[in-house]
């Protein structure tokens, strides 16, 4: 009987175990799509947007995030830890530590896009806010500063930028590029990332 038991307990821990590991890939895909739809158009873009790049219906999105602020602090979330995870995988795959930066502000810029939308969702909920801007500087600044530190001992940049100041320069690059088609933030964030580099 006791081994019966254990079958059964054992049979439908994994069942559970999948089921939520689904539900972690099925967030992960709508997290993925809703950044995407935010940075093309906004964290304004109809839901049906997010639920068409995800493949899935709109109650799905419901299901998961009631409210539009639910969905954008959820993106938020998973922008910042998709940020702080691909600085050491740029670092150990791209050619030079300079080109995993750049490739990481690319990152970064995609992220500040959402997170100025965030704002205004947010204008009432001033200790949230606060919280979410701690967690992304916790998250993200030591990231910046190790990609920083091995393009300075790499000898390709300059060694007298902090990354915190790097990341208020590039977020500052960023400020209205969503309401403006004529300003191209990513083209000058390019500029001052590559103007970071020591002449050969």
């Amino acid at each position: 009987m006791g081994d019966s038991d254990s079958d059964s307990s054992g049979g439908a821990g994994r069942p559970a175990r999948s089921k939520r590991a689904d539900a972690r890939r099925n967030e992960k895909t709508l997290l993925d799509a809703a950044a995407a739809v935010f940075v093309e158009s906004g964290v304004e873009a109809p839901v049906r947007d997010i639920a068409a790049r995800a493949g899935v219906g709109m109650g799905t999105i419901y299901r998961h995030f009631p409210t539009r602020a639910d969905l954008i602090i959820a993106v938020y979330r998973h922008q910042v830890e998709a940020c702080a995870e691909a600085g050491p995988a740029l670092l150990a795959s791209s050619e030079t530590p300079h080109a995993a930066l750049g490739r990481w502000i690319d990152l970064f810029v995609d992220f500040l896009v959402t997170k100025h939308g965030l704002a205004g969702v947010l204008h009432s909920d001033e200790a949230g806010f606060t919280t979410l801007h701690a967690y992304f500087l916790d998250r993200l600044v030591p990231v910046c500063a190790r990609l920083l530190d091995a393009a300075v001992e790499a000898g390709e940049i300059r060694s007298d930028l902090e990354a915190v100041e790097l990341m208020r320069g590039v977020g500052n690059l960023c400020i209205g590029a969503e309401s403006d088609p004529r300003y191209d933030a990513r083209r000058l964030v390019g500029v001052l990332i590559a103007g970071l580099r020591l002449p050969s």
